[in-house]
């Protein structure tokens, strides 16, 4: 199955704002039944059978955040404007994105990258050189979607508040 990453709009049937049961039973839905993982939790994250994690971040009962972790296998793909984030080389998919968006290195984390116009992060545990056997650095583990805002610090979410109608 494609999971669409669309900034801020959210993924897949997962949509940013939406409510917290509504995102529950949305959650739910994406599990299959006939191969459910014991590390799911509702409410929280699934995991599907090809390994992919799908994790909600819900606050004021309102679905905030969308993570996905990499799937062990090529059943499941996450796309972002037809990259594949999770299969590709993590050089390669920083390229590849700021064709589309600006993408910078996290400043407190030079394993991860953040596309603030986009509202995406992603993460790696560190950062590898070109070399593909140390995949966990090679490639990125997981990708987040979050609403406008969600990486605001105080000040800016301040400043947010002021210019709002």
């Amino acid at each position: 199955m494609d999971f669409d990453l669309v900034p801020p709009t959210g993924v897949g049937p997962l949509r940013i704002g939406m409510g917290r049961h509504a995102a529950n039973t949305v959650l739910d839905s994406l599990r299959d039944l006939s191969a459910a993982s014991e590390s799911d939790r509702p409410g929280q994250h699934i995991f599907r059978p090809g390994g992919l994690m799908i994790n909600i971040h819900c606050v004021r009962d309102m679905l905030e955040a969308i993570e996905l972790g990499r799937p062990s296998s090529q059943t499941d793909r996450v796309l972002f404007q037809g990259v594949d984030v999770l299969a590709l080389p993590a050089c390669e998919v920083v390229r590849r994105v700021g064709e589309f968006t600006s993408i910078e290195e996290d400043p407190d984390d030079d394993a991860s990258f953040i596309a603030p116009d986009s509202l995406l992060s992603f993460w790696r545990p560190f950062a590898a050189g070109e070399e593909p056997e140390e995949e966990q650095g090679h490639y990125f583990s997981s990708v987040l979607l979050a609403r406008p805002g969600y990486y605001d610090t105080p000040a800016q979410a301040a400043e947010r508040l002021q210019q709002s109608p």
